[in-house]
């Protein structure tokens, strides 16, 4: 199990904010109890933190992450799949996103253009009737 802060720098009022998220509710409320972080910063599934407890949390044994991987481990959390790695999230969103929205981006704009194959679609196939 495993606490993730990403490197997101978002201003508010005096602070400098990042996200903190992990693999499991209990751990992310032990993390943020441990360095100090008040519970109204709590969103529903990951806290804002200000950078001085991003320090905290990444000494306490959190692991940094790029904005990108958090934002696609929470996508994939939410629509109920493992947020699993974050070295492997963004390619698992993609992957999902693509085949909830019919095919690759590529694929959908021939198809919206009036494409009857795609091309390198099943190479060397007969088109169908």
């Amino acid at each position: 199990m495993t606490v993730y802060v990403d490197d997101m720098r978002a201003r508010l009022g005096q602070h400098i904010l990042c996200h903190m998220i992990a693999d499991t509710e209990a751990e992310l409320h032990a993390m943020a109890e441990r360095i100090g972080t008040e519970p109204r910063r709590y969103h529903r599934d990951h806290y804002d933190i200000p950078l001085p407890q991003r320090s905290l949390a990444l000494a306490a044994g959190a692991r940094a992450i790029s904005q990108r991987q958090l934002a696609c481990m929470v996508w994939l959390r939410r629509r109920g799949h493992a947020m699993g790695r974050p070295e492997t999230a963004e390619r698992r969103y993609r992957r999902l996103r693509d085949a909830r929205d019919g095919g690759a981006p590529a694929a959908r704009t021939a198809l919206r253009a009036g494409a009857t194959t795609l091309a390198g679609d099943c190479a060397g196939a007969p088109e169908r009737p």
